[in-house]
């Protein structure tokens, strides 16, 4: 405990000269960042390497192998998202907003810090660096923990980002790591209430439920995600098959992944087989409904557990309902609040969906895919929020900021 408590220390030290530091001093950092991690690419991806061989020694599935995997082009994205980062007006002492009250005070509220940020993360090297990134730039301290799948990752990228980030005037200490996995270290992070400010869990429902129940901490909650594609009767099929294998099929393993499909009884005897042919083509695992079985009877039935089941993986469940209605009340009932799809061409149907749908991203006619803070144009993103409080859907800049009230009088007392 007594070494956590040190980083906490450090941490918290830091977090008072960072969260004051100019954009411009910020800025370099980050940018000496994204060129080290280049710049030393081969250090990262040998460490990467000792990881992806454990994982597969262990028999882990492959998305989650995939969640894990660094190759120079994810390396490259990973240093891009930094420099997006750096190219992002730095919100640190914007004045929200400002008033005069009759006695002549003035009453601002300006944007601070949230001061030290704590992050537990399962197998997913690239948040270190995002994570990282955001956090310098909206002038936060971080203690990081990841897992134990990807801890010789974390270590050389932290390795190489510390030491240009202290380098070129980022505090010591304002970046840490806690490179003990034991479950038992994990606990007693989450009861660092003296030193840290906020933690963000970033992984699977279970390892959220237990931060959420556990920690002493403000929490904000991120990326579970049972996320749905529904086919409306006036969808455009082709439009339709092109999104659902996209949101499924092109990277199974992260919280913005269709896990489920909702078609329309007028439409489900045409799309399904269609569908279920391209899904089957891209190794994709159908359960369904007895309505869908009866349309397609090669695929496997789906429980009512299945329903509320974040896969991650090549597994779709597909359930046929009655009309829009009873779609919204499927999604509202077994959705995380994350992202939700509508494929229309019906411009009243997509309205409704989108102001009854109760989600932090709601689309019409595109991929759960694209949520996302590097596709939303914030940069890299240190999470996404499914909660209500404080922050919601992909977290940037400003979601890693507070606001205190500054007051500017001469000489008034109160009466």
């Amino acid at each position: 405990m007594e070494s956590l408590i040190v980083k906490g220390e450090q941490a918290k030290r830091g977090s008072r000269v960072l969260g004051n530091l100019s954009s411009n001093v910020k800025d370099n950092a980050i940018k000496a960042m994204a060129n080290a991690l280049l710049g030393d690419m081969n250090h990262v991806l040998e460490a990467n390497k000792k990881d992806v061989e454990m994982a597969k020694q262990k028999g882990r599935a492959e998305a989650l192998v995939d969640r894990l995997q660094l190759n120079e082009e994810r390396l490259n994205d990973m240093a891009e998202g930094l420099r997006q980062i750096v190219s992002l007006p730095d919100p640190i002492g914007e004045v929200v907003s400002m008033w005069k009250r009759p006695n002549g005070l003035m009453i601002g509220q300006r944007r601070v810090p949230l001061g030290v940020i704590g992050i537990i993360y399962e197998a997913r090297p690239n948040v270190t660096a995002d994570a990282v990134g955001l956090c310098i730039k909206s002038g936060n301290a971080v203690i990081l923990k990841g897992g134990s799948e990807a801890i010789n990752s974390n270590k050389a990228i932290i390795d190489v980002l510390t030491r240009a980030a202290y380098d070129n005037g980022i505090p010591r200490g304002s970046i840490q790591l806690i490179e003990d996995t034991d479950r038992e270290t994990t606990k007693k992070f989450m009861r660092l209430n003296d030193y840290i400010d906020a933690l963000i869990p970033r992984g699977g429902a279970g390892l959220i439920k237990t931060v959420v129940e556990e920690s002493t901490i403000p929490v904000i909650q991120t990326g579970v995600g049972n996320c749905h594609i529904y086919v409306h009767s006036a969808a455009s099929f082709d439009m339709a098959s092109d999104i659902i294998v996209n949101a499924k099929a092109q990277r199974p393993g992260v919280c913005n992944a269709a896990e489920k499909l909702l078609v329309d009884r007028d439409v489900a005897n045409i799309f399904l087989p269609q569908i279920v042919d391209r899904l089957k083509h891209e190794g994709v695992r159908i359960k369904g409904c007895a309505k869908t079985m009866e349309i397609v009877p090669q695929v496997e039935p789906a429980n009512e557990e299945d329903w509320y089941t974040e896969y991650l993986d090549y597994i779709m469940s597909i359930k046929v309902v009655d009309d829009i209605y009873d779609a919204v009340e499927h999604i509202n009932k077994y959705g995380t609040g994350h992202s939700e799809a509508i494929v229309t061409n019906d411009y009243s149907a997509a309205n409704y969906f989108l102001d009854m749908v109760d989600a932090a991203a709601v689309y019409v006619n595109a991929s759960t895919r694209f949520t996302d803070g590097f596709q939303f144009g914030f940069g890299a993103e240190i999470g996404i929020s499914t909660q209500k409080l404080h922050a919601r859907g992909p977290m940037g800049l400003k979601e890693l900021t507070t606001t205190k009230y500054v007051i500017y009088g001469n000489g008034q007392i109160r009466q």
